[in-house]
């Protein structure tokens, strides 16, 4: 169990029930015994409801494992990174999943529609969390603090906790505006119980998310001086400049960012992280430690943070018996259920590890000839429930993970700096770029024999690839790069056939979903759906 004061914080509230469930609508009247103005009274009862707004990331429901936030979802697939990391890495050549529950073989197969129960239950867990924030955004207010009489430091310290939950509502919003673009959008400000929020453009969107980052920038807490497993002023460049780098897929072209996007990711890398010695052990149980390279996790506990989403999907679906579970922290055994397909390993070339460090696959069989058989394609081993020196938490006997899982590494700076270069941004150099991506591949080759002389957008590409697999970034890469829905670039299954095809361009938006639409006459459906 990983010794952590948000973490016990996470429990208490959860168990207290500040905030109460959701499972449609986007703002909903918090109701519990405890009243507003008792779990509000101090600056240690906000800390305790901002722990709950963090919490929404890890936990499914208030009741355990079993429970969730969400109707018209399982619980166990409820989790806000299980759904998210099926719709970003599962669409990609970077993972398959042979379970056929409702839903997920559309994914692979890019051809989901509007009544996708998994991209409907993603749908409702971001705006759950969006709400999540604004109830802590609205009871924060400088009003609420001073009807409470909490002055002085103490109020201080409740701005900065409100600057946070601002940051991950404007990370949620990004998360929307990128996978639905077009979503139904409420702050604070609008009221509460029965309203039908308008929809948001994507542009207008785009520029509101810009907007409460600009205006929470300098009300953070500086780089590296927040407690663990919280936001400071380096994530809110980060978030900027993986918003600029994507600028043109969500404002259309002509309207990149890119000089923006070189300009808040200096931000972050010169801000004090750096980058870990060791690349594997940023996928381990204690990651939480010695650690300056994460900027910003979801952090998971096995005890306090218990659920079958997170990382002990990730693990756990990622092996079967067969693979000796307790070596990756799994005493109970895997799920068996996804691999990567053969275009992830062969971005490394010899996959087996020997030459970039970075390469964690497990197999012998490369070719996918039937997507219901686990043991065609390699296992992605990236991501474990054991410590640097190889022990499994004691936390829940290994049944649930304490891996945290890295929403924001310094890493990607690196990448977002490079490829913004590349792509005409003012502002930085194309040798300090060179300079940025050798430090990686120096990390992952263990000396300078892997390091390039020259870049290509094509190279970034790989990079990413290499870099940051399984981290939940690749359909958006691929999107930003024109060859999600093309037929320029396949991998196995795409659009459904074992040799890919390309297919059509309006998957590169997920559908809002059709009970959504129904529900709410203020929502148009996205194009083609």
């Amino acid at each position: 169990m990983k010794n952590n004061l948000l973490r016990i914080f996470v429990f208490v509230v959860v168990l207290t029930g500040i905030f109460t469930s959701c499972n449609k609508d986007l703002d909903r009247t918090p109701t519990n015994e405890t009243t507003a103005d008792a779990a509000y009274s101090s600056a240690e009862g906000y800390k305790q409801a901002l722990a709950k707004v963090y919490g929404s990331y890890a936990l499914t429901g208030s009741s355990g494992p079993n429970s969730t936030d969400l109707g018209g979802i399982d619980p166990g697939t409820s989790d806000f990174l299980r759904l998210y990391w099926v719709a970003q890495e599962i669409t990609t050549d970077e993972a398959m999943i042979i379970w056929s529950d409702p839903g997920l073989p559309e994914f692979h197969n890019l051809n989901w529609s509007s009544s996708n129960v998994m991209l409907t239950g993603l749908y409702n867990r971001c705006l759950y969390q969006i709400t999540v924030c604004n109830e802590f955004i609205r009871e924060a207010s400088d009003g609420k603090l001073s009807s409470r009489g909490i002055t002085g430091t103490a109020a201080d310290s409740v701005r900065f906790y409100r600057a946070e939950a601002r940051f991950l509502r404007a990370f949620q919003y990004w998360v929307v505006m990128d996978l639905f673009a077009n979503p139904p959008f409420v702050t604070e400000t609008d009221p509460i119980g029965s309203y039908l929020p308008k929809q948001i453009s994507r542009a207008n969107l785009f520029n509101y998310i810009e907007s409460e980052l600009k205006a929470i920038e300098g009300g953070m807490i500086a780089p590296r001086q927040n407690e663990y497993g919280r936001v400071d002023q380096a994530a809110v460049w980060a978030l900027l400049a993986r918003l600029y780098l994507n600028a043109e897929v969500y404002l259309g072209q002509g309207n990149g960012r890119f000089t923006d996007a070189i300009t808040y990711a200096s931000k972050v890398i010169n801000s004090g992280y750096t980058l870990s010695p060791n690349y594997r052990y940023l996928f381990l149980a204690d990651n939480n430690t010695n650690n300056n390279e994460i900027l910003l996790p979801i952090n998971y506990d096995g005890v306090f943070t218990q659920n079958w989403g997170g990382t002990t999907f990730i693990i756990n679906a990622a092996i079967n018996n067969e693979l000796n579970p307790p070596a990756f922290g799994v005493p109970t055994g895997g799920w068996g259920g996804m691999r990567s397909t053969k275009n992830l390993p062969l971005l490394f070339g010899d996959y087996s590890g020997n030459t970039d460090k970075r390469a964690m696959f497990v197999g012998s069989t490369l070719e996918i000839t039937d997507p219901s058989v686990y043991k065609q394609g390699l296992a992605v081993v990236k991501f474990k429930n054991i410590t640097s020196t190889g022990a499994t938490p004691s936390s829940a006997n290994g049944t649930f993970a304490s891996t945290d899982f890295p929403l924001f590494r310094l890493s990607e700076m690196y990448l977002v700096y490079a490829e913004a270069v590349l792509r005409g941004g003012a502002g930085g150099s194309m040798t300090t770029a060179l300079q940025y991506i050798n430090s990686l591949r120096t990390r992952a080759f263990g000396n300078t024999g892997g390091n390039l002389n020259t870049l290509t957008l094509n190279d970034i590409l790989d990079e990413r690839g290499r870099e940051l697999y399984w981290e939940a970034y690749r359909r958006t890469d691929l999107i930003r790069f024109g060859i999600f829905t093309s037929a320029s670039y396949l991998w196995p299954w795409k659009g459904g056939v074992q040799g890919g095809r390309g297919v059509d361009p309006k998957y590169n938006i997920f559908p809002i979903p059709a009970t959504d639409i129904i529900a709410n006459p203020n929502l148009a459906q996205n194009t083609g759906y």
